[in-house]
C-alpha cells in the first residue's frame, strides 16, 4: 500500500489507555519516516496539551483542536474559531442548563483554561488556568462542558449557526466547535497544502469525532477498542490501543 501521509487520533488510538506511547510503537513510526511516509496527529486535545507526545514523535503536522488548529512543521497553517458572541452564549447556557457547578474547559490557540480551581489531573490540564468565563474575552476554538445529556447538549448549541456539538464515548462531556472545525475538513484541507490525495492517506481513530477522517481518507482504520460505529465504518480494524493495534497495523501492511 503506498502512503504518503498516516494519521493518528491519540487517545485511546496511538496511545494506550493509560495515556503513554510504547517504545515498539515509536520504532515503528520511525521505520515510516524512513521510508518517506509522513506522520500526523488528528486530536481533539487542544496544542498546549500534546507537547510532550510532539517531543516525543516528531509529527510533520498536527490536527488539534478536532480540527480547529492545523500545525505544520510547527508552524501553524489554519486556525477556526467562535466569534465572541458565539462563545459566550454557549458559557452562559451552560450554567444556566447544567447548573452553577458544572465544569467547562475552554481551548484558545496557546492556552487551555478550566473552571476548575483544584485536584486537576496529572494527564489532562494540570496547569490550567482558572477561569469562570462569566466575561471571557479571547478567541476560542473549542468548549468542553461536563454534560451527558443528548437533549441538554442540543440546548447549549440551539441557534448557533457556526457550532456543532458531539459527545465523548469514554467521560460524560460534550464538545462544542466550530461548524467549519472537523477533523474530515481539515484533511481536506491539508490534501491540498501538500498536494497529497486523500487516497494515499491512512486514518487511525476510535471515538466519535474520527468517524468524518476514517471515511474520508482512502483507508481508515479503527482499533479494536474503538466504539461500534466507528468500527462499523471502518476499512479494518486492528488491535486495541493497548496491544499497539496501529503499529502491529502497520508493521503487518506497510513493511513486507
Amino acid at each position: 500500500m503506498d502512503y504518503q501521509l498516516l494519521l493518528f487520533d491519540l487517545d485511546f488510538t496511538l496511545l494506550r489507555s493509560d495515556k503513554t506511547i510504547s517504545s515498539y510503537t515509536l520504532s515503528v513510526l520511525k521505520r515510516c519516516r524512513e521510508k518517506g511516509i509522513l506522520i500526523g496527529f488528528s486530536t481533539s486535545r487542544g496544542n498546549t496539551n500534546i507537547g510532550q507526545l510532539i517531543n516525543q514523535v516528531g509529527p510533520d503536522l498536527v490536527i488539534c483542536n478536532a480540527g480547529a488548529s492545523i500545525y505544520y512543521h510547527n508552524n501553524l497553517i489554519k486556525t477556526v474559531s467562535f466569534s465572541l458572541e458565539e462563545s459566550q452564549k454557549i458559557f452562559d447556557r451552560a450554567y444556566s442548563f447544567c447548573g452553577p457547578k458544572v465544569e467547562i474547559t475552554c481551548d484558545t490557540l496557546n492556552t487551555l483554561y478550566w473552571n476548575r480551581r483544584e485536584d486537576k489531573t496529572e494527564q489532562y490540564g494540570p496547569d490550567a488556568p482558572f477561569d469562570d468565563f462569566k466575561d471571557f474575552k479571547q478567541e476560542v476554538l473549542k468548549i468542553c462542558v461536563q454534560t451527558s445529556d443528548e437533549e441538554v447538549a442540543k440546548k447549549l448549541a440551539y441557534g448557533i449557526e457556526n457550532c456543532v456539538c458531539m459527545p465523548f464515548s469514554d467521560i460524560p462531556w460534550y464538545k462544542f466547535s466550530p461548524k467549519s472545525a472537523t477533523k474530515e475538513n481539515a484533511i481536506s484541507f491539508l490534501s491540498q497544502y501538500l498536494k497529497i490525495p486523500v487516497e494515499k492517506m491512512a486514518a487511525f481513530g476510535d471515538d466519535f469525532s474520527d468517524i468524518g477522517m476514517l471515511k474520508l481518507c482512502g483507508t481508515g482504520i479503527a482499533v479494536g477498542n474503538a466504539i461500534p460505529q466507528v468500527k462499523k465504518i471502518a476499512d479494518f480494524v486492528c488491535d486495541s490501543c493497548d496491544q499497539d493495534g496501529p503499529a502491529t497495523w502497520i508493521e503487518k501492511n506497510l513493511f513486507i
